[in-house]
């Protein structure tokens, strides 16, 4: 028969057993439940969820370094591309200039001692004005500056002129037309500004 002890603390209970004849004493500790826990895992269990976890680890490192050469990759691309802007970056704008070049050469072929000067200035007229569509096109414009205040962002003064005809500090000649670029200033206008008043 087997009889079981337990003491009264629950958690650090004791069951003890009967012993038959040769039989050695073994005392049993209960958990904090009153049952009795179970093995912890075996070596080959060990050594299996190691080996899982180098695999995971294995892909893991795997897929880092295809990413890493995907971002590497991408960088040359980049690199190449933006290279390339910078080499090609006129080349549309140099292939409209082309007809502007070939109606001046035209006009030079054509032109002579006999020529009516009239003519030539109405080609070169409409040259100009093609001239400045093509510009026009890319985002460069010519700015108005004549009888416009003298504004120091957009205006370079050569000299000043006393004048009747305009109000003090306002652009009375232009020598040299200004230019912006998109929304930047490419070229200030050369200008000359007003040095007297309009009243006397």
């Amino acid at each position: 028969m087997i009889k079981y002890e337990k003491s009264d603390h629950p958690e650090n209970s004791i069951e003890t057993k009967e012993l038959k004849d040769g039989e050695e004493e073994q005392q049993i500790t209960e958990g904090p439940n009153g049952q009795i826990p179970e093995e912890g895992p075996s070596r080959e269990e060990l050594l299996e969820f190691l080996k899982q976890k180098d695999e995971e680890i294995a892909k893991l490192n795997d897929r880092m370094l295809r990413m890493m050469a995907d971002v590497d990759n991408m960088r040359k691309r980049l690199e190449r591309e933006r290279e390339d802007i910078i080499c090609y970056g006129n080349e549309q704008l140099l292939k409209e200039l082309l007809p502007v070049i070939d109606n001046l050469e035209r006009a030079l072929q054509h032109g002579g001692d006999q020529c009516d000067p009239k003519v030539i200035r109405e080609g070169i007229e409409l040259t100009l004005k093609n001239f400045f569509s093509v510009l026009e096109k890319f985002g460069c414009k010519p700015f108005d500056s004549l009888g416009m205040p003298f504004d120091p962002r957009y205006h370079e003064a050569v000299m000043q002129r006393e004048s009747t005809e305009y109000p003090e500090n306002t652009v009375i000649e232009e020598f040299q037309k200004g230019y912006t670029f998109r929304d930047r200033l490419l070229r200030p206008a050369m200008v000359v500004v007003a040095k007297g008043s309009a009243r006397h």
